[in-house]
Parts: C-alpha cells; structure tokens; sequence
C-alpha cells in the first residue's frame, strides 16, 4: 500500500558546525548544511525554505549522514518567484478586491471595489538573463500587450492605468512561498528524524584579497597588510558559518560561453602571540584558505578578515623605460600587415615607470602564495604621515615568486625613442628597423634603468647592430639596462634585421 504523503519543513540543525560555506573569487560559493528531517516511510513532500535568491537547482546534493542511502529525492521543484504584491495581484486577475484609498481633503480612509482586468506583472523577470533578450520583450508583451507596464483596473463601470489604491488581498494560501522555496518530493526507507547533509552551489557571494603596503622615510623595505574582503549578495544570511575561501583555475561554463577560470586565494602569515585569522593549504590544483573562527556572514554585508602581516620586506626600487606606444590607428592589425608598416612603432611613451621589486619568501618574512588583489602603497614623510604613493594589482602569486609593483612614474627620469632607419624588402621576405633611445637622469646620484624593448613586427628576428649588451626576457622582448650618472644621459642605438 502506498505511503501517507505528508509536509514537512526542512529546519536546519543547530550548533555553529552545522554550516560550511566556501567562497570562490568568481562570484559564488558552496553551501553545505546539516539540517534534521522528520519523515514517514515511503513518500513525502518536503518545503525547504531559508535558501539563497540564487541556488542553483541542478547543484543540489542531499544525503542521509548514517545510511547515505536511505533517502532519495524523486522529484525537485524550485520556487524562485516568491510572494509579492505584483505576483498577487497577477493571480487576482479577473477578480474584485477591496482597496484603501485615502481622501486627500480630510485623510479619511474609506473602501472602494475594483476588478483586476490587468495585473501589469511581468512572470519569470529572473530569467531574463538566462534566455535572453527576445525572451524579455516576449514576457514584457505578454503581460503588457501595450507595453505600459501599468495594472488596469474597473472602478464603478470605469476604466484606469493603476491602482485605485492600497489593495486588500484574502488570507494567504498556507502553501505561499514567501522566500524561494525547494519543493521535494522524497522517499525514504525508514520512518523517523534523519540527520541529512544538503548542499548546493549559489551566485551573490565573491571574495577579494587587498593590500596595504607601507615604507618607511627612507629605504625601500615596507611593512604589508593584506584583507580578505567577503561580500554576501545572496539573499541570505549565515550565522556562525565555517567559512573557507577557494582559489585556483576553477573551470565553469556560462550561458552561451565557454569555460571562465578563477584563480589562485590568499594565504596565512601567523602572527605573534596569537593564532592566524586565515591559514591556506594546498587542495587538488587550488589554493583553499580557512577562516579560523566560525563567522556570521549576513545579506548585504561586506566583511573584512586580516590574513596577512609581514615587517620589514626587503625590496628593490627599480625605473624601467618602455618608449613603445601603439598608435590608435593601428589597433586589431595582424603581424603581417604590421611588419611592412615603416610608420608602426614610432609614437614614443617619454614616462619612465617607478616599481617595487620583491620576492614572496619566507626570508623575506612572506613565502607563502599570495592572492590576486589590489596593492595600495604608502610612505611615511619626515612628519611621520603615511603619503599614498601609488597602487598597483598583482597577480596570483606562487611562494618564492618575483612581484613587482608599479607605483608611478618618475618625476626626474624622462625617456625618448625614435626610429633612425627603416628598410623593407618584401620579395626578399625581410625588413630593417634602427632605434636611437635616449634616457636622461636629472637626480642627484646614478641610476639604473630597464630599457625594455619589443620585437613587434615579427617571431624571426636578430640584432645586427647594437650599442651595449642586452637581456632577453621572452621569445619577443629584450632589455638594455645601463647606469645613468647624476645629470647625464645615456643613449642606445640597435638595429634589428626581421625574416620571414
């Protein structure tokens, strides 16, 4: 005989460990809860309320946690439209409902009758984004064939666009959905309260790493600081959460798109006399980093965690020189146009860009991957103030990697680039380009600076000609680096023969 089919709601359990919540930088999170079921044997229809606005259906996982295979869901329905006057008014449609109007003379309330011919309620608005614009214009028609957008009302044998006034709807259906609601329809192998772990994934949550970064008067060592900023947009609040941020090249698939990837969290310096706020260890190809105390995390509210704090970072102020401007013109050009264009290349950047290079080790007090996030620096004046210098956004960044940070540029070191020469044989598959670079250092003591220079034209390339000896970063890219002494100027002057 089958089972008596009866309601349940599906309350989650108390105790600060009941929610797992883990955050991607990509804009949503999981969400693990344990929650306790009242059930009969057989089949029952479970309500879950206390969901996010944005719970992803198909991402739903439940579990019994003693006999993993004493429950299953046969059927999920999601009620993501829930409860509100346009909705009501939407299924008032055709019907007589009472409305309060206020008189304006003497702001006496009184009850007058009107029939809803038009509830100007537009269904299924959240799925605009995900079927499209023409599915829009479609709902909106449906439900405005004239596209006011306005309820019409009958009012004593008279038709108006709006609401007559504040309307008075019947007492709720006890099935209304207030919030969004999951509906399941569940069997289970034995009667009683069950112990279940419920799961999904849901948009309205991101995570973000930021740092401030603070040098002392003089000297290039500074101090740093990095936040964890978490930002709940879901609809929903979490109390006493266990909260883990995720990171790494997370693969997901939009509408209408291909794969996004993440990237890489932030990590966990411990600080003296007291355990570190966030702690990060390695899980499959990301990074997962841990809140160490359970957090309430409410809708609507951005948080911030300190996850890292390190003195006395040593690094290397360096000036690099990159004269290469692309002209405008010239933007979307592929290689083989570019490279029989003489006039390509020759707009000169004259700004001599100012960095903070440094390793993130342990000896220089970091040595653990740092997150993507913006950099904010600082220097302390001879008054003690903090003056902002400069900010700059570094990327995922591995222990024992290089970090630069770009602050500015230099007042006192100015660049200029031109082409001298230019030579094209287009039967022979070759061309010749001459570059005469000048960088003049107007401070007071000597200083190095990166000229860093781009073969742009094409992959095969040599230098036939050049004035002093360069580096080769990349396939495509070299870099001059002399020392320029107080007042003076040093100039470069290369040639590089292209083939194809």
């Amino acid at each position: 005989m089958r089972s008596l089919l009866i309601v349940v709601l599906l309350a989650a359990a108390g105790g600060s460990a009941q929610t797992q919540l883990t955050v991607y930088n990509q804009n949503f999170a999981a969400v693990k809860e344990v929650r306790s079921l009242s059930l009969v044997k057989g089949e029952n229809e479970v309500r879950v309320a206390e969901i996010t606005a944005h719970l992803e259906p198909e991402s739903v996982v439940l579990r019994a946690l003693l006999r993993p295979d004493a429950i299953q869901i046969l059927e999920q329905n999601y009620e993501s439209d829930p409860l509100s006057e346009g909705l009501l008014l939407r299924k008032s449609e055709g019907k007589v409902l009472d409305f309060e109007v206020t008189l304006p003379q003497t702001g006496e309330k009184k009850i007058i009758k009107g029939k809803i011919l038009r509830s100007g309620y537009v269904p299924h608005s959240s799925a605009f984004q995900r079927y499209g614009q023409q599915y829009a214009y479609s709902q909106m028609a449906y439900a405005n064939p004239e596209g006011g957008g306005q309820p019409i009302v009958e009012v004593e044998g008279k038709i108006q666009f709006g609401l007559p006034g504040k309307p008075i709807f019947d007492a709720l259906d006890p099935k209304a959905f207030l919030k969004p609601t999951l509906l399941w329809r569940l069997w289970s192998g034995d009667a009683g309260t069950q112990e279940v772990e419920f799961s999904y994934l849901t948009g309205g949550m991101r995570w973000e790493a930021n740092y401030n970064a603070v040098a002392p008067e003089k000297g290039d060592s500074f101090d740093i600081i990095g936040w964890v900023t978490l930002e709940n947009m879901s609809g929903k609040d979490f109390e006493n959460a266990s909260v883990k941020l995720m990171a790494g090249d997370v693969a997901r698939i939009q509408p209408g798109a291909g794969y996004t990837v993440g990237g890489p969290v932030s990590d966990a310096i411990e600080m003296a006399a007291r355990a570190p706020a966030v702690t990060e260890r390695a899980f499959e190809e990301y990074h997962l980093y841990n809140l160490e105390r359970p957090t309430t995390v409410l809708d609507r509210e951005i948080k911030q965690v300190e996850f890292v704090r390190a003195s006395n970072v040593p690094a290397k102020r360096i000036y690099v020189y990159d004269g290469f401007k692309i002209d405008p013109q010239y933007r979307g050009w592929d290689y083989s146009s570019i490279r029989t264009q003489a006039e390509y290349g020759t707009a000169s950047n004259p700004k001599v860009w100012v960095m903070l290079e440094f390793e993130n080790s342990e000896k220089s007090h970091l040595g653990m991957p740092l997150p993507k996030g913006k950099v904010k620096v600082y220097r302390r004046d001879v008054d003690g103030r903090n003056e902002f210098i400069g900010e700059d956004q570094i990327d995922h960044t591995p222990k024992d990697e290089t970090v630069r940070l770009y602050t500015g540029n230099a007042f006192d070191i100015v660049g200029e680039r031109r082409q001298t020469n230019f030579r094209l044989d287009t039967n022979g598959h070759w061309a010749d380009e001459t570059f005469e670079i000048k960088v003049r250092n107007h401070k007071k003591e000597p200083v190095q600076v990166r000229v860093v220079e781009h073969m742009y034209r094409w992959i095969q390339w040599d230098l036939t000609i050049k004035s002093m000896e360069f580096k080769k970063t990349d396939a495509r890219t070299i870099e001059f680096r002399p020392t320029i002494a107080p007042g003076g100027e040093a100039t470069i002057n290369y040639t590089v023969h292209y083939t194809w």
